[in-house]
């Protein structure tokens, strides 16, 4: 599986992996404004933007292996290994698969937790929703949820931009994803078991995945650091780039002695 990648920087290699149902399209302000700290690359999971979906059976550790590859052909060792809500499960199970290529970890916007029985359900629905009706389903049920109110009030040109990316998911990347998503682990463990450093971003109106649950994650590590973004819900990335990127760059320089 050969992903389509952007990337920007120099210095230490930093992968960032997207949310659903988007794309690496929404990491522009992140090539942007880490490209002086480190060298920034976002692929487009399989099935989104510009890589395709392939014919494995869904799973969040199919996602994970690809980053894997995508680190061999780059001819990358090790890379500090980051995620937004989905991209932060395909995280999780990198760490997992393989450990030994991560030099840290940033989850933002996520959860280490399994799906319930009720979301796992309705993971399903949407996915048969979108593969015979499009992606409707998702304008009028996902992407309410994407942003914050602060954003929803005062940021509609944000607001259109994720609408557009939404709007743009291929339907089988769709119905793939979903199902992924539904059947991945609990991955406590996981973090229980890192040997990096970690760094949780949420933002503070994040709904999907609430202050309580990036918490508990950076409890879960010895040394896990906490960032709360001001004035953003679940894509703290795209509504609140700046900060958001403050954050990273922190953790990158103090934790991973990144270059200014």
């Amino acid at each position: 599986m050969q992903l389509y990648t952007r990337s920007a920087g120099t210095g230490i290699p930093v992968v960032l992996l997207h949310a659903f149902p988007l794309s690496s399209a929404m990491w522009l302000a992140q090539r942007e404004g880490l490209a002086k700290v480190c060298r920034v690359i976002t692929p487009d999971l399989r099935g989104f933007g510009g890589s395709r979906l392939g014919d494995d059976e869904p799973s969040i550790e199919s996602m994970a292996d690809d980053v894997a590859e995508l680190l061999d052909a780059e001819g990358i060792d090790k890379a500090v290994v980051g995620g937004l809500s989905m991209g932060g499960y395909v995280a999780m199970a990198f760490c997992r698969r393989h450990p030994d290529r991560v030099l840290g970890v940033i989850l933002a916007d996520t959860k280490a937790t399994t799906d319930p029985s009720p979301a796992r359900a309705n993971r399903e629905r949407i996915a048969q929703a979108v593969l015979s009706g499009g992606s409707d389903v998702l304008v009028e049920e996902v992407l309410p949820a994407l942003i914050g109110p602060t954003t929803k009030e005062r940021r509609a040109m944000v607001f259109g931009r994720v609408k557009g990316l939404v709007q743009s998911a291929p339907p089988g990347a769709v119905a793939w994803a979903q199902r992924a998503m539904a059947a991945r682990p609990d991955s406590f463990e996981t973090l229980g078991a890192l040997k990096v450093p970690l760094l949780v971003v949420v933002g503070e109106e994040d709904e999907l995945s609430p202050v309580s649950d990036a918490e508990a994650m950076a409890r879960a590590v010895p040394d896990g650091k906490l960032e709360i973004i001001p004035k953003a819900g679940h894509l703290s990335a795209v509504e609140q780039p700046e900060a958001f990127n403050a954050a990273v760059a922190d953790f990158l320089r103090t934790e991973l002695g990144a270059a200014r």
